[in-house]
């Protein structure tokens, strides 16, 4: 089996911090590595816009978009969770995954 991986961008309004008065002021603040686990590569871009408003968020204080979208082995480890590995020998913080077939 294959997983889809969802990437994602994470902006913060920073001029909200104190409550919301229609000023914007936004920061990146990383993202995440969604991953759609056992997934049929025949329906990988199916699959995508069935689960792709469970890693997406657009509002006053806090969005969240997809920057790309692929398909890997199962055995696929985003860069964090192989950086990790590779200082802890364990992952403790994996990345979000969604489950499509719901």
């Amino acid at each position: 089996m294959a997983i889809l991986v969802i990437s994602t961008q994470i902006l913060e309004n920073y001029a909200a911090h104190q409550g919301f008065t229609g000023e914007y002021s936004w920061k990146n603040k990383g993202g995440h590595e969604y991953k759609v686990l056992d997934i049929d590569v025949n329906r990988a871009k199916e699959i995508f816009e069935s689960v792709v408003s469970k890693c997406t968020n657009d509002d006053d204080y806090f969005q969240e978009f997809v920057i790309d979208w692929f398909v890997e082995s199962d055995d696929y480890m985003s860069w964090f969770e192989k950086s990790q590995f590779e200082y802890e020998g364990m992952i403790s913080h994996p990345e979000p995954t969604i489950n499509w077939k719901i």
